[in-house]
């Protein structure tokens, strides 16, 4: 059954896809769900990112698989068995979003390689390029934004330059994106551009609206001076996503992210980026999801 809050994402999905543009844009990068009344972070959901445990799954399956674990919404990988690539013919593109449609999971976007850090131009060109292909296959099969990545600072290229050149790119693809009602994802993500203060100096560079941080909870969130500081820095650049690893697994402290995501009323998407071996993925994924619940219920909790 698809509930209230799946049927206004969707709703949102479908106008973005015939080009309703920032508007409609705005209303999915803040997850407004008609649930005003309700408590700061209760709309956050969780979904899937298909590397690693969606990797081998075709696209029925897949949706399937999600739909069972009662996940909301998945985020596509390049090179997968799901086959969603922009080498997809304008039919072939709009079977895949009528399989979303028909079903209660969202395709949130695509999760890129797309890169600006290389000091090569046509290597540059080619990566802006590559993204401006997957805004427009986002675009096609009902998705919202488009999950790209710094990548790196050189060493022998002054940092600044290779920020001010990723934030330059940035702009540009978000410009163009903005015509296809996407959304650019910039994952935390790379060689030093993991380090929170290093995105803080891309994004203190970025003047698209519709470009936005997606969290990637590293161990570089905990530099000092610790994560809530570093958190902060970011959340005013908070997009529609945020990736997590299995909430069991490592020392991520995930109950603060959480406490901080709740503080703030994030309406996005949780997606889980698992990296373990589970024998049943899907069983994995339900218990994923059961651990989510708590740690939103328990940040409930703590704001009365």
């Amino acid at each position: 059954m698809i509930d209230k809050n799946q049927i206004t994402r969707r709703i949102f999905l479908k106008s973005a896809a015939v080009g309703a543009g920032m508007g409609a844009l705005g209303t999915l990068v803040g997850c407004s769900t008609g649930k005003e009344s309700a408590k700061p972070g209760s709309n956050m959901q969780i979904g899937l990112v298909t590397y690693l445990w969606g990797k081998d799954w075709d696209l029925p399956t897949l949706i399937k698989n999600c739909e069972t674990a009662k996940y909301a919404a998945v985020e596509l990988r390049t090179q997968h068995a799901h086959g969603v690539e922009p080498s997809l013919n304008k039919a072939e593109r709009e079977q895949v979003k009528q399989r979303f449609a028909d079903s209660s999971v969202v395709c949130v976007g695509y999760g890129s390689n797309q890169e600006y850090h290389s000091p090569d131009p046509a290597e540059l060109r080619k990566q802006i390029e590559g993204t401006f292909e997957l805004i427009k296959l986002c675009h096609d099969i009902g998705a919202s934004g488009v999950k790209v990545k710094p990548n790196r600072l050189l060493d022998d290229v002054p940092h600044e330059k290779t920020i001010a050149q990723i934030a330059a790119s940035l702009n540009e693809v978000g410009k163009f994106a903005r015509d296809y009602g996407q959304e650019i994802r910039v994952e935390v993500h790379g060689h030093l551009t993991s380090l929170p203060a290093n995105m803080k100096a891309i994004f203190d560079q970025v003047s698209e609206p519709n470009v936005k941080i997606c969290w990637n909870s590293n161990e570089q969130d905990l530099v000092e001076p610790g994560l809530e500081h570093n958190f902060n820095m970011l959340k005013k650049w908070f997009g529609a996503t945020v990736h997590v690893r299995e909430f069991n697994e490592g020392d991520y402290p995930y109950p603060q992210l959480f406490d901080l995501f709740t503080a703030m009323d994030y309406n996005g998407y949780i997606l889980l980026e698992a990296r373990t071996k589970p024998e049943d993925r899907v069983a994995a994924m339900i218990e994923q999801k059961a651990l989510f619940e708590k740690m939103v219920a328990a940040s409930l909790e703590k704001l009365g």
